[in-house]
């Protein structure tokens, strides 16, 4: 019962991350202010387990959107957040263990294995946009567990056969840790953010008594602002209608007597 009721807050979390990307996209314009600049962000992420025996960085991609808060006081500083609906890390090439299977044993020995793990991640950074349009940015981010599994691959007679061990249960449901970053805010349309940050785990990843391992990740990243340029041309519309003057109206001459 226990399980069921978790599943159904899971699946309504995510019919609700859905929702909020599509009618973020519909209504960009309105989320759109002088101190406020909503926009999608996406790009590719190289991943790591630390501690964890394996080779090489664990490849995917990551979208989702972001909001750049400004302070009315300093326009120079920001607070950055939003969710990154869509954020893979793992590990590549870890060692290839038991699958309590006989046949799966002997099929995927002298194989490999990259393990995945899928969150919803928030991160929530102060941000400085310095003259030159370069920034920084540094904070906390916090992840929600959505799906991990272990993808076995071998190659068997030239053919390629590949297996899924999900391995869910044994993730923790919560990751978080630091992220620090740089980037630029080009001079280009409604302004293209390309940034560079690099994700520093401090929650074990595993659940159990084993060796703590965590999530590292270096994100390489492109945000593009949404109904920015028609929140602008909105903005002015509404200013040129209230510095119109209205002149009054001249006097009706009156009939001579």
């Amino acid at each position: 019962m226990k399980k069921g009721f978790l599943l159904l807050v899971f699946l309504f979390f995510i019919n609700q991350m859905e929702s909020q990307v599509l009618i973020s996209l519909i209504f960009g314009d309105k989320l759109n202010s002088p101190f406020l600049e909503f926009g999608l962000e996406g790009g590719i992420n190289l991943s790591d387990i630390s501690n964890m025996e394996s080779s090489g960085m664990n490849p995917g991609f990551n979208l989702g959107f972001y909001f750049d808060i400004r302070s009315k006081q300093n326009p120079a500083w920001m607070i950055n957040t939003g969710v990154i609906v869509k954020s893979p890390m793992g590990a590549r090439h870890i060692p290839v263990y038991s699958l309590e299977n006989e046949n799966l044993d002997n099929t995927f020995a002298g194989g490999t294995v990259n393990r995945e793990i899928r969150y919803f991640n928030v991160p929530i950074l102060i941000k400085y946009q310095f003259k030159n349009r370069i920034f920084l940015k540094a904070g906390p981010q916090v992840g929600l567990l959505a799906s991990a599994f272990d993808k076995f691959e071998n190659e068997i007679n030239k053919n390629d056969v590949v297996y899924k061990n999900k391995i869910r249960d044994q993730i923790r449901v919560i990751d978080a840790g630091v992220v620090f970053g740089t980037g630029y805010h080009m001079n280009v349309g409604n302004g293209l953010n390309v940034t560079i940050q690099y994700y520093y785990g401090l929650v074990p990843v595993m659940k159990g008594d084993g060796p703590n391992v965590y999530n590292r990740s270096l994100y390489l990243t492109a945000g593009i602002p949404i109904g920015k340029g028609k929140a602008a041309q909105r903005r002015a519309e509404q200013d040129a209608e209230l510095n119109k003057v209205i002149l009054p109206e001249e006097e009706a001459p009156k009939p001579k007597k």
